[in-house]
């Protein structure tokens, strides 16, 4: 496990694309167990650890996941999240390329709870949340291209259906139009930069995630590692 920031008050880890940051029907063990674990047998904590787990990323998505390891930060994360104070950037890998270079992206999203899945629609419909997100091509390979994504909203997998939307699915990502899958099931979408202010310190803090070693499609675009 690679932490990337950890304090009194938060611990900020590199989730993998293969992990799931809380239990789920499938019984794997979660990523907030092994942080966890992590904490106790650091500090050397009797009885159970506290953590909070204040926002979550889509199990074959990589990157930046925090937690919070007292209460006090677990609330004043949340609603940090909730109130859209922290600034959240990703990095997708995708075959097509965007009409133009860079765009803001407003669809009117739908979840299918049976399906797991999203739908977008160009306007609103009856039970739609509408979806924000700000795209630049960042760089490019022989066959693929590196696309940079700021959220605004933060909807049931937003960025995986608004790219499918306009016709550029993430690599790999065959729930939303991929023509294949990667090996281990993950997709190319990375979690690679989170900046906000510290919930007790009051100080800006900015974590960034390398990207997965194993998929070495990313070390194309090593101009901008």
């Amino acid at each position: 496990m690679e932490v990337l920031y950890e304090d009194n008050h938060i611990i900020a880890v590199n989730k993998t694309n293969s992990e799931i940051v809380q239990g789920d029907k499938t019984g794997d063990e979660a990523l907030c167990d092994k942080v966890k674990a992590y904490v106790k047998e650091k500090y050397n904590k009797p009885g159970d650890v506290y953590l909070g787990v204040v926002h979550r990323i889509d199990r074959p998505v990589s990157g930046v996941v925090i937690f919070a390891r007292t209460s006090k930060a677990a609330t004043r994360l949340s609603k940090m999240f909730q109130d859209k104070e922290v600034k959240k950037t990703y990095w997708a890998i995708v075959k097509n390329l965007p009409n133009e270079d860079e765009g803001r992206l407003v669809h009117y999203m739908i979840k299918n709870q049976e399906k797991n899945r999203s739908k977008a629609y160009d306007s609103q419909k009856k039970g739609s949340k509408e979806a924000v997100l700000n795209y630049k091509l960042i760089s490019s390979s022989a066959n693929y291209h590196l696309l940079e994504i700021d959220l605004e909203t933060g909807r049931h997998h937003q960025i995986r259906c608004q790219l499918a939307k306009i016709g550029c699915p993430i690599r790999g990502d065959l729930k939303y139009g991929a023509s294949r899958s990667l090996k281990g099931g993950g997709i190319n979408l990375h979690a690679r930069k989170v900046e906000f202010m510290h919930p007790v310190k009051k100080e800006k803090i900015i974590i960034t995630a390398r990207v997965p070693k194993e998929e070495s499609l990313w070390n194309e675009f090593d101009n901008v590692m």
